[in-house]
């Protein structure tokens, strides 16, 4: 089996949570693929919290959102709400705050490392929420998240992570230099139920950047937001 890293009090004392019923906390940690090889593992997985997390984590970003913005439209506010709980958002605080290291993933799971390892953070960062809703309610849910991501509005602004990559690279790239820009298949390799794509955006024939996905939209969007960093476009 994978190695443990953290004990439970670890976790909490590196989330700066401490839960009542610490097996709540042992579940959320828990990806499906741990129990397939260890049955006898005394929880469930997190499949049931991460439902529960992803609602809580909604309202309580629409509710931070509706009073802090006032003045804002319907749309502008679903787009800056997209951009605080999208996968990229929730993985990288739910790996700055520890929880790649306390995630218990099967031997198979652990190894993998690219992106759908950030979809398994960003799950346990919603199961995270719905064990905490569970055990302590709504307010301590909404403390845990006014701590560790409210914060991260700052670079959603900064970096208009708000827009859709796309949009942001075509007005990004037909205002600076006159192009609308194009994507291109680079590669696709996998049975034909679970295809994988590699996309390039080009601006006429440079390959600014490319991106990966499990489909050509994944895909295209990772590489628009590659090609913002590339170019240093809204940054």
């Amino acid at each position: 089996m994978q190695k443990k890293h953290w004990e439970l009090s670890d976790v909490e004392k590196h989330l700066g949570v401490f839960f009542h019923n610490k097996e709540l906390l042992r579940e959320a940690l828990t990806h499906r693929s741990y129990i397939n090889e260890d049955p006898s593992w005394p929880v469930g997985h997190n499949e049931r919290f991460e439902f529960l997390g992803d609602a809580v984590l909604e309202l309580v970003v629409t509710e931070f959102l509706f009073g802090k913005f006032s003045a804002s439209a319907e749309g502008e506010l679903t787009s800056l709400r997209a951009a605080m709980v999208n996968t990229d958002m929730l993985s990288r605080r739910a790996f700055e705050i520890g929880l790649n290291e306390a995630l218990l993933l099967s031997r198979g799971e652990a190894k993998d490392t690219g992106r759908a390892r950030q979809y398994l953070l960003a799950n346990v960062f919603e199961a995270l929420v719905g064990a905490l809703y569970l055990d302590q309610g709504y307010e301590a849910a909404k403390r845990f998240l006014e701590q560790v991501l409210f914060p991260q509005l700052d670079d959603v602004l900064k970096n208009r992570l708000w827009k859709d990559a796309k949009s942001a690279f075509q007005e990004e790239a037909q205002e600076r230099a006159s192009i609308t820009p194009g994507y291109r298949v680079l590669r696709e390799w996998g049975p034909d139920h679970a295809r994988h794509f590699a996309i390039g955006v080009f601006l006429g024939e440079e390959k600014i950047a490319e991106g990966e996905g499990d489909s050509k939209q994944e895909a295209e969007t990772q590489a628009a937001a590659a090609g913002l960093k590339a170019k240093g476009w809204g940054i």
